[in-house]
């Protein structure tokens, strides 16, 4: 062979071997779609299951694989930590998103989890632009798939809740957006962007939820179908100003005069306008076709249901007829993904922030033990007494988040002693109606309480944003008064702690399991799913049943 033959087929080979490298590829789906249900308690996949249509929630559970026993593992069940806590893997121990609202103790300022003066709004020039995800000390795992990919992946977070939108979109998404009530737009801030893009300013120029305000709200199904509900006419409903029972059907058209464009968030076209938003990110910004056939990334939360269950309760018709219809919502979605990203070439995981409780009056009348716990007489009260043993008014400056926060200004200026302070607020507190137990927070990991309850304060608890007292209630009691309307959550009972987690689609197996499953697996489940490094405050164990790659 000549010396040029040779040469040839050396440069020949080299480019095949070259070429077959390069196409070497680490399969991965093309988009992830993680849909959060604000306040959807398990059993809302199974009480209203014969009421589903095929391609929802029972798609879901057919196709996909469902994890039935999953549990938060922190106090208290909210929606800031809830949300954060599925991105980071995370508890508010570590990545510091300690309630939606908490106090920096060193200065004795309270803090909105989402809260930022060092942005400014973008499609508004309101405070509710004012948001980022500062706050959040931890990375999330889509900081961790942009960093994995050289920020090639696109990751958007979409909420009417601002809080819903940006902690999961993580510090390095490419945007943020969520819903301002007072012009019923879509904003963002200018931590992501100074203008918001042409395709979301033409779809607030659509006006959607002026023409969804202008039906009625009405049962999807004939009332007297809704077996699963408390009579539509009842006195644990909470009422839309303007209205004089909380019955329907709702002429939205006439509630909207008195309760503004924000009427939309308490019903379940607040669900539809948030979908509409999300189709419309993957169309406009082409997700799921990134074209360095990079895996994207859409963070949606389902902010209604936590506000139609704040104000009607988890027994209600309005409750049970926003799931019906977020059922239909959600069967449009797959099938928009199905025809726009591919069948088969998209992950999805539906989960919540939390559940919610029975309304307290409900479960008496029922003869169930329940109460209320009066945070503002009780602390009250507690202040008189800690006033009569050291000789300072307003020791404890309140209970947010069923923690004691002390007021470290007085204690400091008359140099008090903080451990005598919370052993006699303890004391008090173990003898008030509804607290099972009141744990100094310093000494929880040895505390004589149940094991679970014990180990969900540990991770709850932030030395510097979490109060020095967790009050843990009996079950079915919360913060409230006699004559409260609604429902609520926040506590460690298994109404508020017991979340769905279903997944679906591309690398994921068909079946169910029965293990105890935990919030903080997700995100170390969707990193070991991408092949990507899990989030840097990640406490959690992928769920290995769920993986079929």
């Amino acid at each position: 062979m000549t010396f040029f033959k040779k040469t040839s087929w050396i440069l020949i080979l080299t480019l095949f071997i070259s070429s077959s490298y390069a196409q070497e590829t680490i399969p991965r789906p093309k988009l992830v779609v993680g849909i959060m249900v604000d306040q959807m308690r398990w059993d809302y996949l199974y009480r209203y299951y014969e009421r589903y249509g095929n391609g929802g929630f029972k798609r879901l559970l057919n196709d996909g694989f469902t994890c039935e026993n999953t549990y938060i593992n922190y106090v208290p069940t909210v929606t800031g930590i809830g949300h954060s806590t599925v991105y980071t893997g995370s508890v508010p121990a570590i990545h510091g998103i300690a309630g939606n609202e908490f106090i920096i103790q060193q200065t004795g300022q309270s803090m909105y989890c989402a809260g930022d003066d060092h942005v400014h709004g973008v499609g508004t020039t309101a405070d509710e632009g004012k948001m980022s995800p500062r706050n959040l000390l931890t990375s999330t795992i889509t900081d961790q798939l942009k960093l994995a990919t050289n920020f090639r992946s696109k990751v958007i977070g979409i909420a009417m809740k601002d809080r819903g939108g940006i902690l999961p979109a993580g510090h390095f998404a490419n945007a943020a957006y969520w819903f301002e009530g007072s012009s019923g737009n879509w904003i963002s801030s200018s931590f992501y962007m100074e203008e918001l893009p042409q395709w979301v300013q033409d779809f607030n120029a659509q006006k959607l939820t002026e023409k969804y305000l202008q039906q009625e709200w009405n049962t999807l199904y004939p009332i007297d179908t809704y077996t699963q509900s408390v009579e539509d006419d009842n006195g644990y409903e909470g009422k839309f100003r303007g209205e004089e029972r909380p019955v329907f059907p709702r002429k939205l058209n006439e509630l909207v005069k008195a309760n503004g464009l924000g009427l939309i968030r308490n019903t379940p076209f607040g669900n539809t306008l948030t979908l509409d938003l999300a189709k419309a990110a993957i169309a406009h910004e082409q997700l799921g076709r990134n074209p360095g056939g990079f895996t994207d990334f859409l963070a949606v939360s389902l902010s209604s249901p936590d506000y139609v269950g704040h104000q009607f309760a988890v027994n209600s018709i309005e409750v049970e007829d926003t799931y019906l219809r977020l059922d239909a919502e959600l069967e449009k979605l797959f099938d928009y993904l199905d025809s726009n990203v591919g069948k088969g070439e998209y992950t999805v995981f539906l989960t919540a922030d939390h559940g919610a409780s029975h309304n307290a009056q409900f479960f008496m009348d029922k003869k169930g033990n329940a109460g209320y716990f009066d945070t503002r007489s009780t602390l009250a009260d507690l202040n008189l007494a800690l006033a009569a043993e050291f000789g300072q008014d307003n020791i404890v400056r309140n209970f947010m988040n069923y923690q004691a926060n002390l007021n470290y200004d007085v204690i400091r200026a008359n140099k008090l002693d903080e451990q005598a302070i919370k052993t006699a607020a303890i004391n008090f507190l173990r003898r008030v109606d509804g607290v099972a137990f009141a744990i100094d927070m310093e000494e929880a990991a040895h505390a004589t309480i149940p094991a679970r309850i014990r180990e969900r304060i540990v991770n709850g608890y932030n030395p510097k944003r979490s109060g020095v007292i967790q009050i843990i209630l009996e079950p079915q009691w919360y913060s409230g008064s006699p004559g409260a309307t609604g429902g609520t959550h926040g506590t460690w009972g298994s109404y508020d702690a017991h979340i769905p987690l279903v997944w679906m689609g591309w690398g994921i197996k068909h079946g169910q399991t029965n293990r105890e499953t935990h919030m903080t697996d997700i995100a170390a489940t969707l990193a070991a799913l991408l092949r990507i490094e899990e989030p840097n405050g990640n406490i959690g164990q992928p769920i290995q049943e769920v993986l079929g790659n």
